[in-house]
């Protein structure tokens, strides 16, 4: 099943820039290695914003659940989920 998923970060500014930095190390090696497995498809950056769109690929609800809940940034993001479907005009069918 394919996700859109809108991220929204919004660090505090009660969060040192030393665990801020450790924090968004982590949060790209976890999405890396998701990129790789071909779970998470796409990955852009939105404009002027700190936050991005993907496209995930997983099997179910809770999957996409557990791996957005296990983002090291996830207490600090608004997370906007879109289930996607085929559409009978495109020329490439997921």
């Amino acid at each position: 099943m394919l996700y859109m998923v809108h991220m929204v970060v919004n660090i505090p500014a009660s969060v040192s820039p030393a665990e801020a930095d450790e924090i968004k190390r982590r949060e790209k090696a976890y999405s890396q290695d998701l990129q790789r497995a071909g779970t998470w498809r796409h990955l852009w950056r939105v404009v002027g914003e700190y936050a991005n769109v993907s496209i995930f690929d997983v099997a179910s609800n809770d999957e996409l659940h557990t791996l957005l809940s296990g983002l090291p940034l996830f207490p600090y993001m608004q997370i906007k989920v879109t289930p996607l479907a085929n559409h009978p005009s495109s020329i490439v069918q997921e």
